[in-house]
């Protein structure tokens, strides 16, 4: 007998004797009390878990079942898979992908690939290893659905394709999962502009598909038109993109409104973008969308009533708002704000600044109606014009530090914090000194 058997058969005998030594023990014991009853604390607890875990994968894996809009309609897998597994054109590569901001979850991967990466053993040049990639759920926000051929038959997309990014551990573009970022560099247009039949976009907007991927193009990284789709708009008076930066999904909880122009609270955002953009099949009401005159395209498709069998969008809205409300704002990199200029900034952002007067810390958005008329905050009325309200919504600030890229305000439009920093002490008449505007865009850092 080799040693190995010889000593799970002595453990073996040796958890025999002790339970039966220890069911003799127990004979001789009194009978134990029955098991507390559980109290509602505890009910909620382990709802807690739940819908946390729940939310989680919603918001990474779920498509809403809006292959038939990505896959069905449009056509994407066929652009991403190439003619060589029966699609159109080269095909996407793994380097064509990170080039257009796709990030890749390096925790799906095993040890042996992720090595591979790092050291250059894996062409990234090639679509099969995008299909591979595809396969192991590792393309954040991308899920795909192979044929008997090999390739692609569908291809689907969640809310962590816009809302998520990696911290570029293994290499750039690939990394653990940031849940709640946004990706300022994914390309959103650019990636939609592959597909091969726009029909159903140009049939909506009443153009044509060469007008849709021009639209498309113009966008820029970082970048989606979240109201093209209500009004056709796709470009601001002074010809530049209608498309607003990518928000964060962190922060949220006890923010009232969300998105830059307050369209409703968190739950309802996740409704609006899940049927309306995503172009899931759920259920969405806003009666608001029947205005013919602000939103003509929304008003003609019927998108104020949308209802689908089965729906699956509604019954997951808890869970995934549930998720992002627990998502907090990250903390600033070490070393990317000066301390000493931070601590004397916060007191110019709670005194002469004026800024804490809207940016209400822990929050730093108004408890409340977090609404404010274009002119008060010194800017144009485009983008507060294309939602119902007509207000711009006082951006929480926590987490500066993962935004910088594309800008500050809804379409990027100033470069960086100082240019915040002096469109407000103009707008305001703050007469701001040259050291306390440097102290307070070093506390602004450290949020």
């Amino acid at each position: 007998m080799r040693w190995s058997t010889r000593f799970s058969t002595v453990l073996a005998v040796v958890a025999c004797a002790g339970g039966m030594v220890a069911i003799n023990s127990a004979a001789q014991q009194p009978a134990q009390s029955a098991r507390k009853p559980d109290t509602f604390d505890d009910v909620i607890r382990r709802n807690s878990d739940r819908m946390l875990e729940e939310g989680q994968r919603i918001f990474r894996y779920d498509t809403f079942g809006d292959e038939a809009f990505w896959g069905g309609a449009l056509q994407l897998h066929r652009a991403i898979e190439g003619e060589k597994f029966g699609g159109v054109g080269p095909g996407v590569s793994p380097a064509m992908a990170l080039a257009v901001g796709l990030k890749v979850d390096a925790e799906a991967l095993p040890p042996d690939v992720l090595n591979a990466i790092r050291h250059g053993r894996v062409n990234l040049n090639d679509p099969a290893v995008t299909l591979a990639l595809l396969d192991a759920k590792a393309v954040v926000g991308l899920t795909g659905h192979r044929d008997a051929g090999g390739g692609l038959r569908s291809v689907g997309i969640q809310c962590s394709l816009c809302h998520s990014t990696v911290d570029n551990s293994v290499a750039p573009g690939i990394g653990r999962r940031l849940d709640g970022w946004p990706n300022r560099d994914l390309n959103v247009g650019a990636i939609i502009a592959l597909a091969p039949d726009l029909s159903v976009v140009a049939d909506l907007l009443q153009t044509d598909q060469a007008t849709v991927r021009k639209v498309l193009n113009s966008w820029g990284v970082g970048k989606f038109d979240a109201e093209l789709f209500l009004d056709g708009k796709a470009f601001r008076p002074d010809g530049k993109s209608a498309a607003t930066l990518l928000p964060a999904a962190f922060g949220l909880a006890g923010v009232n409104l969300h998105t830059y122009t307050g369209w409703g609270n968190v739950s309802h955002w996740n409704a609006f973008v899940a049927n309306l953009e995503m172009h899931g099949k759920g259920t969405f009401v806003d009666v608001r969308l029947n205005d013919p005159l602000q939103f003509p395209v929304a008003a003609r498709a019927g998108f104020a009533n949308v209802r689908n069998t089965p729906d699956l969008i509604t019954p997951k809205l808890p869970a995934l708002q549930y998720y992002q409300l627990a998502i907090p704002a990250p903390d600033p990199p070490r070393g990317s704000f000066d301390p000493r200029a931070a601590a004397a900034g916060k007191a110019v952002f709670n005194g002469a600044a004026r800024c804490a007067t809207c940016h209400v810390p822990p929050l730093f958005t108004e408890p409340g109606w977090n609404m404010h008329t274009p002119a008060e905050i010194g800017i144009d009325d485009f983008q507060s014009s294309r939602s119902p309200d007509q207000h711009y919504r006082t951006t929480p600030l926590a987490g500066l530090s993962t935004r910088p890229k594309g800008g500050f305000y809804h379409d990027g439009r100033y470069a960086d914090l100082r240019a915040v920093v002096e469109h407000y002490n103009e707008v305001l008449n703050l007469n701001l000194s040259e050291q306390a505007k440097k102290d307070l865009i070093e506390y602004l850092k450290s949020l």
